[in-house]
């Protein structure tokens, strides 16, 4: 009798304790969905770049430069539903970025342009990064889009300032002037040959 009766007794305790992790489990599930919950209604909230060309040089630079108009294309739209969804669409983003390296026009191969896409493409990667963590740190995911869209206006004025300076007509004597500045066509500093067969100079 008495064996039956521990038997009893453990088999409740056995019971009760798969009960209690039982409920322990679900409630960790409902805290986690809840977390990430607020970490997708956070990014969800922040998700806003300007994807639309801030002057008359870079909307035509969207016909004129393949990869421009391709990048803003990607910044345009709002992922739904899912993490996931945001992941793949940064992603996507990312991938564009880097190819703004490529086929960059004449007008604007400088280095203040060229200075200013690798400084984008830096924070496009490091939003995409985080985003893609297990723990996703969501403020420093909606603090990198801010820092996106500055980075963009920052490279669209640059390319306006690259225009309007080219329409100042140059004064005179200028081009030559810098030319003059220009080290690879410098003077060098090293004297000529003497030619021996000059006459000397009493």
């Amino acid at each position: 009798m008495k064996y039956k009766i521990s038997l009893l007794l453990l088999f409740a305790f056995i019971l009760n304790s798969c009960q209690d992790e039982n409920e322990r489990r679900i409630a960790e599930n409902k805290k986690e969905a809840k977390k990430k919950e607020i970490i997708f209604n956070n990014i969800d909230k922040g998700w806003s770049f300007i994807d639309e060309p801030i002057n008359e040089v870079s909307e035509k630079n969207v016909n004129d430069w393949k990869e421009w108009g391709e990048f803003l294309k990607e910044l345009d739209g709002k992922p739904k539903k899912t993490i996931g969804a945001f992941q793949k669409k940064s992603a996507a983003i990312a991938k564009k970025a880097m190819a703004l390296n490529n086929n960059i026009p004449a007008q604007f191969n400088q280095p203040q342009i060229r200075s200013r896409i690798s400084i984008l493409i830096t924070k496009v990667k490091m939003m995409d990064l985080f985003i893609h963590l297990d723990k996703i740190p969501d403020e420093k995911v909606t603090f990198l889009i801010g820092e996106i869209n500055k980075e963009l206006v920052s490279l669209e004025r640059q390319m306006d300032k690259i225009v309007e300076k080219s329409k100042i007509p140059q004064e005179e004597g200028e081009s030559d002037f810098l030319r003059m500045l220009d080290t690879t066509r410098a003077i060098p500093n090293s004297m000529p040959p003497i030619d021996k067969n000059l006459p000397k100079v009493e």
